[in-house]
């Protein structure tokens, strides 16, 4: 008579390495889709331009977009009025200072503004980590039609920063901010 073979037994730790393991690459993946490949647009003719506050890629993206004719009316958050010292020939530059200094802020303002103006369509300029975020809160408070044509950030460093803190924000405007 032959006995029924055994399978060898697992180490004990080994389930909750190949979990652990499981747990990193979804999450790996999943900041990969949220912030590093997210769903962008592209612009085309639209009321405004909107920079969302922060680095030098966004200003020059904003101000190329606008160069090239893709609206009349350039917005640029930042709490630096020397901020709007560029020029550009058929084109309404407004800086302003949102409040609070953060997304929400910013959407709050330009949603403002765009019901005044009776704007149909901006583009928004925003991080590349920061579009699914800039998405929520614009489509949330403004009416009309959103399109993110976000600016990349420059360095590694940046990106594994970026993605950090986006993890967060966008927790925070899931929970605690649902409103505009």
């Amino acid at each position: 008579m032959e006995w029924p073979r055994r399978r060898p037994r697992r180490p004990p730790w080994k389930r909750p390495l190949i979990a652990a393991g499981v747990v990193v690459v979804a999450f790996v993946v999943l900041s990969a889709i949220l912030f590093v490949w997210p769903r962008t647009d592209t612009p085309r003719k639209s009321d405004a331009i909107v920079v969302l506050g922060g680095g030098d890629a966004r200003l020059t993206k904003g101000l190329k977009l606008a160069s090239e004719g893709h609206a009349p009316t350039l917005l640029i958050s930042t709490p630096y009025p020397s901020a709007c010292r560029y020029r550009i020939p058929g084109v309404a530059i407004v800086c302003f200072a949102p409040s609070p200094e953060t997304t929400q802020g910013e959407a709050r303002y330009v949603a403002m503004l765009a019901s005044e103006r009776h704007w149909s369509q901006i583009i928004v300029v925003s991080g590349t980590t920061q579009t699914l975020r800039a998405r929520l809160r614009f489509e949330r408070c403004y009416h009309g039609t959103v399109l993110i044509d976000p600016a990349a950030p420059g360095t590694v460093v940046g990106w594994v920063h970026d993605v950090a803190y986006e993890w967060g924000a966008l927790a925070k405007a899931l929970t605690i901010q649902r409103g505009c």
